[in-house]
């Protein structure tokens, strides 16, 4: 463990090991204080590093003058043109990289002032840089300071907000015309399948079972649009199964895997998994089954409406359905979640190497934001996956 004084009196410790720092993880979640997204829990980070065994792990703790901890990091190594880069933990599997604030005091400290400690452990670390992305510009109404000068991030996120009647959420979220073509086309998906169940998976069968639907119907889909299969990797899946499992210390697993399930055929028409934590439900993924007798009857928005009831009923306060732009995120959703790209240089060379990282940022941003161009990118790449097949 290291510690670096530096400037406001705030100190930084530097962890390489979870158990090293569990106890005091574990404390700041249990808090009701604190701010945080579900990416950040121990639980889901644990699950995450379990299969990167080779990552370098490094948390970051930083606290006030009395010591008490104000804000914790995860973040793993990488090295970059020979460069030493220190990025939140979780990568593309999730939608915030948002510290940790032990409480909304700690998140309102002054963007320098989190940043200088947090150089002094780098320095002391021979880190070169930090890249923060996804970072929410607001989280629960509370400014985040990483979020100070942010470069905006290419795709921003799509949230929720869930009322304390799950009846009276489910009509804000679908209109009466809405819940009835949806209640239609569950008749029709009855009708040549027989009776269909909304679950959330609560046993390791049903993990296994869900998660293999997920991956089968994925692997169709991808296969269809002419793309890699991100979910064909063997620590992908170590992942979700480990995040998803309820063996940890805490009382819900990281991510809750929910499904509509044919109730005596078990067929899987669709599947939701997302990260969780007392106060929200952050999706991560979705799918449906592929079969046009199947998809006809969008079995994903039916899904989709029951599983807003469920959290709602569970007393979670708000949802999201991730990162990127979808027709179903737009429909459902009422708050759009900006998120940016921080950029923390430590060394002249790592300053250097971050200009390639905003500049790929503006990048993407530019060609998302622009219809003609992502049409124009998403063709290349059809392309290219096509030449790669052959």
């Amino acid at each position: 463990m290291i510690r670096d004084t530096a400037r406001g009196s705030l100190t930084t410790e530097v962890y390489s090991d979870l158990a090293a720092v569990e106890a005091l993880w574990r404390g700041l979640e249990a808090d009701p204080a604190v701010l945080m997204t579900p990416y950040q829990r121990f639980d889901w980070v644990s699950a995450y590093l379990r299969t990167e065994p080779d990552a370098v792990l490094r948390v970051f703790v930083v606290r006030d003058a009395a010591g008490r901890p104000q804000v914790l990091i995860p973040c793993h190594l990488t090295y970059e043109h020979g460069l030493r880069v220190a990025r939140v933990v979780g990568g593309k599997h999730a939608n915030f990289h948002m510290p940790l604030f032990a409480s909304r005091a700690a998140a309102a400290l002054r963007p320098e002032d989190l940043a200088e400690p947090l150089r002094a452990a780098a320095r002391a670390t021979g880190i070169a840089a930090y890249a923060f992305s996804h970072q929410p510009f607001f989280w629960e109404g509370a400014a985040n300071p990483l979020g100070f000068r942010a470069e905006p991030s290419p795709s921003d996120a799509y949230g929720l907000l869930l009322g304390p009647d799950a009846e009276s959420t489910v009509k804000r979220v679908f209109s009466t015309d809405a819940r009835k073509k949806l209640r239609a086309k569950e008749k029709k998906l009855v009708e040549a399948f027989g009776p269909v169940a909304y679950r959330m998976a609560r046993t390791d069968a049903e993990v296994t079972a869900y998660l293999d639907a997920f991956y089968a119907q994925k692997a169709s889909r991808f296969s269809a649009m002419g793309i890699a299969n991100p979910y064909a990797d063997a620590g992908v899946r170590g992942f979700l199964a480990a995040g998803a499992r309820r063996n940890g210390r805490s009382d819900e697993p990281a991510i809750e895997v929910a499904a509509l399930v044919g109730t005596e055929s078990g067929r899987v028409f669709a599947v939701f998994a997302g990260a969780v934590d007392a106060a929200r439900y952050s999706g991560m993924m979705t799918s449906f089954d592929q079969d046009p007798a199947v998809s006809r009857s969008s079995p994903g928005d039916i899904l989709l409406q029951y599983l807003i009831r469920d959290q709602a009923e569970r007393g979670r306060r708000a949802l999201d359905l991730g990162v990127g732009e979808a027709r179903y995120k737009a429909n459902t959703c009422d708050e759009t979640i900006e998120l940016g790209e921080v950029t923390i240089p430590v060394s002249l060379p790592g300053r250097i190497l971050l200009l390639k990282t905003v500049g790929v940022a503006r990048l993407k941003r530019r060609i998302k934001r622009d219809p003609r161009l992502s049409t124009l990118v998403g063709r290349l790449r059809h392309w290219r996956a096509g030449a790669l097949a052959q």
